[in-house]
């Protein structure tokens, strides 16, 4: 744990990304009455629209790098796919939260199940692949179905590959360019649920309650909050689970746990760990208008050394959270009509088959 003295409103929170993430955590800290450095290598990054300043520069560029960082009083990063070595340049020059070591553990599929396991926390069977021959004898241990993926940069379905029974394996490889790779073991589970939980550098931890994740074609489509019938065993499991792994990080900032729900034939459902996301999530995007502290509010207070906010559901109402996915941002008008529903548009220019394009977040009434 770090005692460092907290970041002051009317300093500058720098943001390394410039997506839709970046934009609602700029918004956010805008609320607190700090200032919003984005830094990104796209001109047209969304998070620009709404920062009090920018940087255009690529992740490899050291000078500029180290620039944006002087101009900081803390840094955090909307995802985690950016080099091991720019957070490293980052922490030189300003607080990086989270940790870069946070970041490296969760970047890597591999690396991430590996530290999951080393805590006793359950994930499905794998195996490291980086040839046919090793992928050959890591379906021999772990049957088809399976899942091949890249070790790093995948999200959205990307950058994943079901193998079946009678799928030629070695071409499913070959399609991955060389990247290396991870074989997951299936996993028969009833559905995804996830955890989203915070820790601030005093090591004070709040975990938002378990929600149901829905996904269409590989992209989280609805989340519903509260998780249908889920066991109150089973929910706290979960966010002991996010707490444990947030611990063994020393990690500051929120994070997101995607777990799978195993049901057991007596008892409470067993949970899988999926992955970590170590930033705000798309399955957080429910507390904005449904929780008393939006996930992107409390990233703000976490990584600069604040309160934690409360995690209570806004009136203990009923969310559902909708994915806006390429055309289906053009409903806006609709959208905006609809009673009790709030539309958040990511101001991207162009709408693309499998973009996230916004999302709407509805409460219901219980009952």
């Amino acid at each position: 744990m770090t005692n460092s003295p907290p970041i002051r409103p009317g300093a500058t929170l720098g943001i390394v990304g410039g997506g839709q993430l970046g934009r609602m955590i700029a918004l956010a800290a805008a609320n607190y009455g700090l200032k919003v450095h984005v830094y990104a290598p796209d001109a047209d990054s969304p998070a620009f629209d709404v920062a009090a300043t920018h940087t255009v520069a690529p992740y490899d560029d050291a000078a500029a790098l180290a620039a944006f960082a002087d101009a900081c009083d803390v840094v955090t990063y909307e995802f985690e796919n950016i080099p091991h070595a720019t957070a490293a340049i980052l922490a030189e020059h300003a607080t990086v939260r989270p940790s870069a070591h946070a970041l490296l553990t969760t970047q890597d599929r591999l690396v991430e199940k590996d530290f999951v396991n080393s805590l006793g926390v359950p994930t499905a069977p794998y195996r490291a692949v980086d040839t046919a021959e090793e992928l050959e004898a890591a379906l021999a241990d772990l049957g088809r179905p399976a899942i091949l993926k890249t070790r790093r940069f995948g999200y959205d379905g990307k950058g994943q590959r079901t193998v079946r029974e009678g799928d030629d394996a070695a071409a499913i490889l070959a399609g991955f360019d060389g990247a290396p790779c991870i074989l997951e073991g299936f996993v028969p589970f009833s559905r995804e649920i996830s955890v989203v939980a915070a820790r601030g550098p005093d090591g004070a931890f709040a975990a938002y309650e378990p929600c149901e994740n829905e996904h269409r074609d590989h992209i989280l489509a609805f989340t519903r909050v509260p998780a249908s019938g889920l066991d109150p065993t089973t929910a706290a499991a979960a966010e002991s689970i996010a707490r444990t792994i947030a611990e063994a990080l020393d990690y500051v900032g929120v994070l997101a746990v995607e777990l799978f729900e195993v049901e057991a034939e007596a008892g409470p459902a067993r949970l899988v760990v999926n992955e970590i996301a170590p930033r705000v999530h798309n399955s957080g995007h429910w507390t904005t208008e449904g929780a008393l502290t939006s996930q992107f509010a409390q990233t703000v207070r976490a990584v600069c050394g604040w309160p934690l906010g409360s995690t209570a559901r806004t009136g203990g109402m009923q969310v559902e959270m909708e994915n806006l996915i390429g055309e289906a941002a053009d409903r806006w008008a609709t959208l905006l009509a609809e009673a009790g529903a709030h539309l958040h548009l990511y101001g991207k220019a162009e709408a693309r088959p499998g973009r996230k394009m916004g999302h709407v977040t509805r409460l219901i009434s219980p009952g």
